[in-house]
């Protein structure tokens, strides 16, 4: 889709939007996907001496946006990635260590800093306001690792508004691909070769509705994930046994080797299930279900970026 920019801007607070600009908040994004009037439609279910609809009134009206950001690091440990403040839209907490590291670590209670967002598309700016999120991370031998949003916001009238001037992607990096100098990875210590491993926060993100307020926010989320991996040896790593017994242990992903282009994934309980098994190129593969459980509570996935 071209003809296409996304904006994003911490607020101050809710019911505060922001103002991003193309110069300082520009998003570098893949495969935007935009509903601009999502709502729950109620009948007014008419009786009448004719066949026919009734009208269906809106209820609960609001945006939706989702899109696609490379994984890569800001260029300098300490300083946070420009899609950092995308993950605190989607409820985790930013913590900056000055010169070593930027930490984000999933939170259970509301941020106060919800996001404004804006999706300019051919000469139209859709706004959303009070914006939260969840977010989804893929990586793939082969190709570029990548994370997926979905934001949901107040909506706002959409206008005819030309593309900003001066947009800036300068902060994102050329990311580096999921190849062995680039990635690596351990669960329950074992190292093999992986294909593919997918982590999704899975904010359970709900639009609610009362007489006098009424937004985005999310109320749970279960963790989730898929993995395939080269079938191993029993005596490499057991994994039938850790499925049956529902083992926890810890998954770690890092992404990148060159400091201030390293983006680290820790899981601490991380368990593995729904065995089965599939076939590339006559190599025999091992997939699974993952499911990721908090160790002492908002830690089930912890993103560090340095």
């Amino acid at each position: 889709m071209k003809n296409t920019v996304i904006l994003a801007k911490l607020q101050t607070a809710i019911g505060a939007p922001a103002v991003p600009t193309g110069a300082d908040d520009a998003m570098l994004v893949t495969n935007p996907s935009h509903t601009p009037v999502s709502a729950t439609m109620v009948s007014r279910d008419l009786i009448r001496p004719y066949f026919g609809t009734s009208q269906q009134l809106s209820a609960g009206v609001h945006t939706e946006l989702s899109f696609d950001v490379e994984i890569a690091g800001s260029g300098v440990p300490g300083t946070p990635p420009a899609w950092g403040l995308l993950l605190v839209g989607c409820y985790f907490a930013e913590t900056v260590t000055d010169g070593s590291d930027v930490k984000y670590a999933p939170v259970s209670l509301k941020p106060d800093t919800p996001l404004t967002i804006y999706y300019y598309l051919d000469g139209l700016l859709h706004q959303l306001t009070d914006a939260y999120g969840t977010v989804s991370f893929d990586l793939e031998s082969g190709a570029i690792p990548k994370m997926t949003f979905k934001f949901m916001g107040a909506y706002n009238a959409v206008t005819d508004t030309p593309l900003p001037a001066g947009t800036d992607f300068s902060k994102f990096l050329t990311p580096k691909l999921a190849l062995s100098a680039n990635t690596s990875w351990s669960m329950f210590g074992y190292t093999g070769p992986l294909k593919s491993l997918s982590l999704d926060i899975a904010n359970s993100l709900n639009w609610f509705q009362l007489i006098g307020e009424e937004g985005a926010e999310v109320d749970d989320r279960q963790p989730t994930g898929k993995i395939v991996m080269e079938l191993s040896k029993v005596s490499d790593q057991d994994w039938w046994t850790a499925a049956k017994d529902a083992t926890l242990g810890p998954l770690t992903v890092q992404q990148g080797m060159m400091a201030g282009n390293i983006v680290l994934f820790e899981a601490p309980q991380a368990q593995i299930s729904n065995l089965s098994y599939s076939d590339q190129n006559s190599k025999a593969l091992l997939n699974g279900d993952l499911g990721l459980s908090p160790q002492n509570g908002n830690d089930e996935l912890v993103i560090t970026v340095k």
